[in-house]
């Protein structure tokens, strides 16, 4: 028994990491490198796009203790499936952190998609937790609630007072549905560079 669930985790590491060394390779191509200075930009961009397009989410946004935003999630599958994205956490309006997500699915899936997604934190326990740990797994920690523009309209700050609360948004491609389940979000040193010049800048685990 333990040799065949060894074996089938390591099928399934051979079959996901060629996904994102080809989501790493389409990233770095000169047509989709982008410069430093214009990445804070692109995330305030995605935060004004999904409270212009999803009713109810500024409301939450004004109370969030932090707002995590990702504004060019990019996801590959081929069999498996791998998406990646670089994103910025701000608090009352202010940059205070950037990080990195990173998330593998599994099942048959074919095609390439982006979409943009943003994580609110309602309260200070759960951004808290964000702050102290050195890479947090979305499923592990704080809840994470996916709301729909449905249930995000009929939402208030007096019923989501507590946890965390994930938007999904901008989706682009033909693939079906977009998990963050098992997704690994890790701080990076700095602010996102242009990926052809990227080296690993993600905190050392010291």
């Amino acid at each position: 028994m333990m040799q065949e669930m060894r074996a089938f985790r390591i099928t399934r590491s051979l079959l996901v990491l060629p996904m994102f060394l080809a989501v790493h390779l389409w990233i770095s191509s000169p047509a989709h490198a982008e410069e430093a200075d214009e990445f804070d930009h692109k995330v305030t961009h995605a935060l004004e796009t999904l409270y212009e397009t999803t009713p109810g989410a500024k409301l939450l946004g004004d109370k969030a203790k932090g707002i995590m935003v990702f504004p060019k999630m990019v996801k590959l599958g081929v069999l498996a499936g791998a998406q990646v994205g670089d994103g910025a956490l701000l608090q009352d309006g202010k940059f205070t952190g950037y990080y990195r997500s990173v998330g593998a699915s599994f099942g048959f899936q074919m095609g390439l998609q982006a979409f943009d997604y943003v994580l609110m934190f309602m309260d200070d326990k759960s951004l808290d937790y964000l702050n102290r740990s050195r890479g947090w797994e979305l499923g592990s920690g704080p809840g994470v609630v996916v709301l729909n523009k449905g249930i995000a309209g009929s939402a208030t700050t007096t019923t989501l007072r507590k946890g965390v609360y994930a938007f999904i948004f901008d989706q682009q491609g033909a693939m079906a549905g977009i998990e963050l389940q098992g997704t690994k979000i890790s701080r990076l040193k700095s602010k996102p560079k242009p990926w052809p010049s990227r080296r690993d800048d993600r905190l050392d685990d010291d």
